[in-house]
């Protein structure tokens, strides 16, 4: 049998973004109708990593591949993951749990980002808008330089006023401080381009600070059940059983 996948995402109490994880799983299936896919949360939705790894060794199945739903290697990734992986391979000695790398960073999630910005409607040659590409942040510098780094090929494709990364907490700049920066370039409508995989709390506070500080920017759903990002989810799976024979490990927090 093939190993299940338990894609794992954070979980939040809007229970939007449990729907929209939820989707996202279900193309996961269409495009792997031979698969066992399954979802879990880290925190704050159900059912928790733990009970479906456990409910995934009660089924018979012997190993299972965890596919972190994180777009950086940020406190989740290198913690909480290995943690409830760690708990359930002391319960079950001869249950492999093999661990994925995280989704990002990846041409997909570029694309898939730029594909939900693009059926808003915006073009790539005005020269008077501004792009805010906003993600969640973090207090480790590299998730974040991931999201720049994505800003900095987008300015490069476009004939836009400018591409900057703007962060919900943890990290600058946050989304006043990117539309200042965004209209001394010569920006005077703006957009705001999702990093995020599901709605919930910090895009919704990305959402409301845009409209406070542009009016009506032009909004863009998040990534979600974007084609791209499923792919993305089997792409890790399969690396994860082809790389090693060991769970994968992440280096803890300092």
């Amino acid at each position: 049998m093939n190993a299940p996948l338990v894609a794992v995402a954070h979980g939040s109490r809007d229970p939007r973004s449990a729907a929209t994880i939820h989707a996202l799983m279900d193309v996961v299936r269409a495009m792997r109708p031979d698969l066992d896919v399954r979802t879990a949360f880290l925190d704050l939705s159900a059912p928790r990593l733990g009970d479906v790894l456990g409910a995934v060794h009660g089924d018979g199945h012997r190993e299972a591949v965890v596919v972190p739903l994180l777009l950086g290697r940020a406190f989740h990734a290198r913690v909480d993951v290995p943690a409830a992986v760690a708990d359930v391979q002391q319960r079950f000695p001869r249950f492999r749990v093999h661990t994925s790398d995280v989704l990002g960073p990846d041409s997909r999630l570029d694309e898939a980002a730029w594909g939900r910005l693009a059926q808003t409607g915006v073009g790539t040659d005005d020269p008077e808008l501004g792009v805010v590409l906003a993600g969640a942040g973090s207090s480790h510098d590299p998730a974040n330089r991931l999201v720049a780094d994505v800003a900095t090929r987008w300015q490069a494709r476009t004939s836009w006023a400018g591409v900057v990364a703007a962060f919900a907490a943890a990290a600058d700049p946050d989304v006043p401080a990117a539309v200042a920066d965004l209209r001394a370039r010569g920006a005077r409508r703006f957009a705001v381009a999702s990093w995020f995989l599901a709605p919930g709390l910090l895009p919704d506070r990305i959402v409301r600070l845009a409209r406070e500080h542009t009016g009506e920017p032009v909004l863009a759903e998040p990534m979600a059940d974007h084609p791209g990002v499923a792919e993305l989810v089997l792409h890790r799976y399969a690396d994860a059983l082809a790389a090693t024979s060991h769970p994968a490990e992440y280096p803890r927090a300092q």
